[in-house]
């Protein structure tokens, strides 16, 4: 069950999650937390001891987060596989939010976080294998929907324009692609989708 959250602990966690997502892991100092939450230092600590408690909260959060979309996935009228592909291509969701802040703290080598994105993976991955009930299908629909996103979060910033002419315009295109372009995606896990089934029939 979801913690219940007061207004100054989700205040806190919402301020340590911004500063990873703006300024990376080292960033996001107790100190620079509070600021950011608008507490002073005793009351960060009140709730949260040490930056470890922080981090336990906000992978919990992305845990708790990733079970709540795995289900609607399940629940999904056009299936697990496509709702999971057309979200791929949505950010700045909750989730979205915490997921990013959350890789941050990976790429600064926290285990906990670390587990918590595998967690995420593995209930997405489960949720496709149970519709389509092929490994090498659903990983391939999983990795295809990892390359949406990372394609819908791309902006001009992530490459250097004076390296590469012309390099902003072009991820700036790709994050406005037509949304007939993602349905050129949902058109090949359908034909994924078939052969999965095709495969199990020739099995039977």
């Amino acid at each position: 069950m979801a913690r219940s959250e007061t207004p100054v602990r989700e205040q806190i966690i919402v301020a340590f999650q911004q500063l990873l997502i703006d300024d990376g892991e080292r960033a996001a100092t107790l100190d620079a937390v509070a600021a950011r939450a608008g507490v002073s230092k005793g009351g960060l600590l009140y709730h949260f001891r040490s930056k470890d408690a922080l981090v336990s909260a906000l992978t919990e959060r992305l845990r708790e987060l990733a079970d709540a979309d795995a289900a609607e996935m399940r629940r999904a009228p056009e299936g697990a596989a496509v709702h999971y592909v057309r979200g791929s291509a949505e950010d700045d969701s909750p989730l979205d939010r915490t997921l990013v802040a959350t890789a941050r703290l990976v790429q600064g080598s926290v285990k906990t976080a670390r587990d918590a994105m595998l967690h995420c993976q593995r209930q997405w991955y489960e949720a496709i294998l149970d519709e389509v009930g092929d490994a090498a299908t659903a990983w391939a629909i999983l990795l295809l929907g990892d390359g949406l996103y990372y394609n819908s979060v791309l902006t001009g910033s992530a490459l250097d324009p004076s390296k590469t002419p012309g390099a902003a315009d072009a991820a700036q295109e790709a994050v406005n692609a037509p949304p007939h372009d993602l349905e050129r995606l949902i058109e090949i896990v359908e034909v994924l989708k078939r052969h999965a089934t095709e495969r199990r029939r020739r099995a039977e």
